[in-house]
């Protein structure tokens, strides 16, 4: 047994090439081999979002806190609030972030696929962002 305590591992921000706007990211656990899971707390400033990405394994989000955006490629722009949780298939092409008013923080499980848990792409514009 391992217990990771709360403020044990520093916040970090969000680098500029994943995320727009202020992101802070608190790592909760990452689980050693042969594990593949890991898991974060994200902080979005009204806002602020991820680019666009994919999982080669998914990934779920667990909203926390405030109220948020998601969307799937060629998907609606769709709200998610405290207590949802939402799946990404692998593969998936999608971004989450804040709604442009209000914070958001919500948890994000994933595990590593040769040893990385996502592909970056382009970031999301102000249009699609407003969709």
């Amino acid at each position: 047994m391992e217990i990771r305590r709360s403020g044990s591992r520093p916040s970090g921000k969000g680098p500029a090439n994943y995320f727009t706007g202020t992101v802070r990211v608190d790592p909760l656990f990452d689980a050693p081999e042969p594990g593949r899971v890991l898991g974060v707390s994200l902080t979005f400033e009204p806002g602020a979002r991820t680019a666009w990405h994919t999982h080669p394994l998914g990934q779920t989000l667990i909203v926390t806190a405030g109220c948020s955006w998601v969307q799937r490629w060629g998907g609606p722009v769709e709200e998610i609030r405290p207590g949802d949780a939402i799946w990404f298939p692998p593969g998936e092409k999608h971004w989450h972030g804040a709604t442009a008013t209000t914070a958001m923080t919500h948890l994000a499980i994933q595990e590593k696929f040769d040893g990385k848990t996502a592909d970056r792409m382009e970031q999301v514009s102000d249009e699609q962002y407003r969709a």
